[in-house]
């Protein structure tokens, strides 16, 4: 029988590393359980040009400041090394290749089961699973006849298969611009959009944008306490000319296509337009089934908590849920202040199950 520990982490990334890392402080006995061969998170399958919209500054983990200059923007791969040297630092207790499939209630608090055949007992558990292996992409008429290719953003790495072609990139968020602009060096590519990019600029007054949204408490007002969630960002950094070159048309914007057909798409007004390659830029889905048998999410299957704290399930947590507490709550600069908080709830749980 293996131990019964006081909490198990699913997920290695950002969002639970930060957690094990007030695990930890707290002297509580816990493991991290991650699904990949590296406690990364998804930061690996990420496209190779990635670079993060706040300055490095203001997007480390709680106990280690991201390495680089202050006002550096940090790209993929430095972050995925950040991580890497975060786990040792703190020496968290982490097993890699540990993919959860079931988690049920058990008399000492959860059972937990995993892809491999290992099986976990923890008195609460802190989910910290993005949903990037759950895509979403709308669904367009004649798809099933188009015959060129369909990828979602998050199996896209970089332009070079698609130089010459026509592509159209659908979306108007921060992932969506930077691969339509990268793409727009060496193709014809057309953002898709519902509603024109709205552009922010990256600094004010010669200083970041997001110090100004710390500085007047935005980036961490508590909008769950009155009963709403943060508003969802709308707008993209213009971190490299993407204002310019959104003007000159490199890539264009065009009204969202209205469907598919076997060579292309057609636009809004009729025409019909052959494309070899669409890109759905188009978000996430929550992933969370294995929580499903415990009561623990809704029928659409997203999780019923409020600021990271379960209604429905004693002893469970989330940290890393986009709008969890905050406008920050889903980025590197976001987990720590939420991890902080749901563990704080944690201890007292398990302390009031030492009075039962």
């Amino acid at each position: 029988m293996t131990p019964v520990l006081d909490a198990i982490v699913i997920g290695g990334g950002q969002a639970g590393l930060a957690s094990g890392y007030y695990l930890k402080k707290n002297g509580l006995k816990f493991m991290i359980l991650e699904a990949g061969e590296q406690a990364t998170g998804s930061w690996p399958h990420y496209y190779d040009s990635l670079k993060l919209f706040s300055p490095a500054r203001l997007s480390s983990l709680p106990g280690m400041k991201i390495p680089g200059a202050a006002t550096h923007y940090p790209l993929r791969n430095e972050v995925i090394q950040y991580l890497k040297e975060y786990a040792e630092r703190f020496d968290l207790p982490i097993r890699t290749n540990q993919k959860v499939v079931a988690v049920e209630n058990s008399e000492n608090g959860f059972s937990i089961r995993t892809a491999a055949g290992d099986e976990y007992h923890a008195q609460a558990i802190i989910n910290a699973t993005g949903s990037f292996h759950n895509p979403y992409t709308p669904a367009i008429s004649g798809r099933e006849a188009f015959q060129g290719e369909v990828l979602h953003s998050s199996a896209y790495r970089n332009p070079d298969r698609y130089q010459g072609q026509r592509v159209v990139v659908v979306g108007r968020g921060n992932s969506a611009v930077q691969i339509a602009v990268e793409l727009a060096d060496n193709s014809h590519t057309s953002l898709a959009v519902l509603r024109p990019v709205q552009l922010t600029k990256t600094k004010v007054l010669g200083v970041d944008l997001h110090f100004w949204i710390r500085a007047v408490g935005l980036d961490t007002f508590p909008f769950w306490r009155f009963g709403k969630k943060p508003p969802s960002p709308s707008s993209v950094a213009d971190l490299d000319d993407y204002k310019a070159r959104l003007k000159a048309g490199k890539p264009d914007q065009r009204t969202m296509f209205t469907s598919f057909y076997s060579e292309g798409v057609v636009w809004p007004d009729g025409m019909k337009e052959p494309i070899q390659t669409v890109i759905f830029a188009t978000g996430y889905r929550p992933n969370l089934s294995y929580l499903q048998p415990i009561g623990a999410l809704d029928a659409e299957g997203k999780p019923l908590q409020t600021a990271g704290i379960s209604l429905s399930v004693p002893g469970l947590y989330y940290v890393g849920l986009e709008g969890q507490r905050s406008f920050a709550s889903a980025t590197l600069r976001g987990v720590g202040p939420d991890a902080n908080y749901v563990v704080r709830k944690l201890r007292r749980y398990l302390k009031t199950r030492k009075h039962l």
